[in-house]
């Protein structure tokens, strides 16, 4: 398999239009563009300190509301910017080396979208873009603002064809597939190709839940999906202290990793954050440590590299809390976040010093309630191992795993590195 831009790639992941601390609703017609996307500008170099590599944006195409109501895929939304804001981001993105995935809302669209206004004045042509329910649409799991998509006509796989083609021409290098467990493989399937034969480097992750994220991948012709058993078997792990719960979740991941680098996160847009959902918040290190330390392409959600906090609701809006305002620069930031920040860049470090984590194969090598040993391996047959305690007591892990050194090159005997204190991991590296 050959070595691709997407095999070094770290995301940092954002939410525009909270990040930029937007208007609720897009603004009234006729309004002042507000020219917001520069704020991400002195983002990049804070996520090339990390040791992040890509800026993974949430919606920014015209919607009505949060994003992802859109309105006209061809437009920057108003709230953010214009085109020229756009390719002033891609010109600072190119010139830091920095990759840009975009997000793709193409399960559903706003009721403002045009051609579900001409379907609702009587369009026969525009009819067949929607699903129907008699005489009311179908709409995305029971929101009445989202209008559901037929992906079977023709037109609509030429219009999500086009839109894709079009930023990926502006500068973008792939595209997250909002709400791609919606859509039939089949519908991938037909856009993918057509577009993958204009920009052979494209990335494509599809947002998956549940099933056979393998299958999904083969049957879509999609690079990779959101990898969400092994998120929730993170946070569950840790909370219950209950490690059997990851190593099941691990040797599914790794039978993955055989077939497509999966889409690892610990934090999005759509969750609780991490540092909220964790019953410690001294496990987020372990949890950080997991997700650097396995197959896979991994993204950081903006701002839990600070532990920051925020509890998603199951209520309209309920995502704010998760999706705060930045501050203009990395300046404004609480000096209480740089412990955290500092962890996650030893980690990020650890991880760009090993790309072949990409496609690496993670094996349990001890494993109590409240203790694990994991052994990753890469095609080459490189390793390296994470140990991780949720104990209150001092535990040591076995001396067959000796014969490492510390990563964080704090010293010490391979002895001493197996002696972990409660609640505490460690990353060890030939």
């Amino acid at each position: 398999m050959h070595d691709r831009w997407i095999d070094h790639a770290i995301w940092w992941h954002a939410y525009p239009l909270g990040f930029v601390g937007a208007e609720r609703d897009a603004l009234p017609p006729g309004s002042p563009v507000a020219h917001r996307l520069g704020h991400f500008e002195p983002w990049l170099d804070h996520l090339l300190e990390l040791g992040c590599s890509g800026l993974a944006l949430g919606p920014v195409f015209a919607s009505e509301s949060h994003g992802y109501d859109t309105v006209d895929h061809f437009r920057i939304d108003s709230r953010l910017g214009d085109d020229a804001d756009f390719d002033t981001l891609v010109e600072a993105a190119r010139s830091r080396g920095v990759r840009l995935l975009l997000d793709g809302v193409f399960n559903h669209v706003g009721q403002g979208f045009a051609r579900f206004r001409a379907a609702e004045e009587g369009d026969a042509g525009a009819r067949r873009w929607f699903h129907w329910e008699g005489d009311a649409p179908a709409t995305f799991e029971g929101h009445g603002r989202l209008v559901a998509l037929n992906h079977v006509e023709p037109a609509v796989q030429e219009h999500v064809a086009a839109v894709m083609r079009h930023w990926l021409g502006r500068g973008a290098d792939g595209w997250r597939l909002d709400a791609a467990y919606q859509v039939p493989t089949a519908f991938w399937r037909a856009v993918l190709p057509g577009v993958r034969k204009e920009f052979p480097d494209a990335w494509f992750a599809g947002e998956v839940i549940h099933g056979d994220y393998a299958a999904i991948v083969a049957e879509s012709g999609m690079d990779s999906v959101t990898q969400y058993e092994l998120w929730k078997a993170i946070w569950s792990a840790l909370n219950d202290r209950n490690l059997w719960e990851l190593a099941h979740a691990l040797d599914r991941h790794s039978a993955m990793v055989e077939s497509f680098a999966p889409l690892t996160f610990v934090g999005n847009h759509d969750v609780t954050r991490l540092a909220s959902r964790l019953d410690r918040t001294d496990h987020i290190g372990h949890a950080v440590a997991v997700l650097m330390t396995v197959g896979g392409v991994p993204s950081l959600y903006a701002g839990d590299e600070q532990a920051f906090t925020g509890v998603k609701e199951e209520r309209e809006f309920g995502d704010d809390a998760v999706r705060p305002p930045f501050p203009d620069t990395p300046a404004g930031l609480a000096p209480f976040g740089a412990p955290v920040q500092e962890l996650h860049q030893r980690l990020i470090g650890m991880r760009r010093r090993h790309p072949w984590l990409v496609r690496a194969r993670t094996s349990v090598e001890h494993l109590t309630n409240t203790t694990m040993a994991l052994r990753s391996t890469g095609p080459g047959g490189e390793a390296l191992v994470a140990l991780l305690s949720v104990d209150d007591e001092p535990r040591r892990f076995p001396d067959g795993l000796a014969g490492q050194t510390l990563e964080d090159a704090r010293g010490g005997t391979p002895e001493d590195a197996l002696l972990l204190p409660p609640h505490s991991w460690r990353v060890l590296a030939p």
